[in-house]
C-alpha cells in the first residue's frame, strides 16, 4: 500500500468517527450501545491504519545514520 492511500484511508476513518460521535450525543439509549460498539471498531481500525502509516514513514534501518 502506498503512503497516500493509507493517509486517505486514515482521513476517512477520522471523519467517520467524528460523525458517529456526533450521532452518539443525540442518540437514544438503544442506539447508544450499537454506536459505542461501532466507535470501538472504527477506533481500532484507525489505530491500526495509523500504525501502518507511521511504519511506512520510518526510514529503512540500512539508511539510518549512526550520529
Amino acid at each position: 500500500m502506498s503512503i497516500r492511500y493509507l493517509a486517505l484511508e486514515l482521513y476517512r476513518l477520522e471523519k467517520d468517527l467524528e460523525a458517529l460521535r456526533k450521532r452518539l450525543a443525540s442518540a437514544s439509549l438503544e442506539e447508544r450501545a450499537e454506536l459505542d460498539q461501532q466507535i470501538k471498531q472504527l477506533t481500532a481500525e484507525r489505530d491500526r491504519q495509523r500504525a501502518m502509516l507511521e511504519a511506512k514513514k520510518e526510514p529503512p534501518p540500512y539508511r539510518r545514520s549512526f550520529r
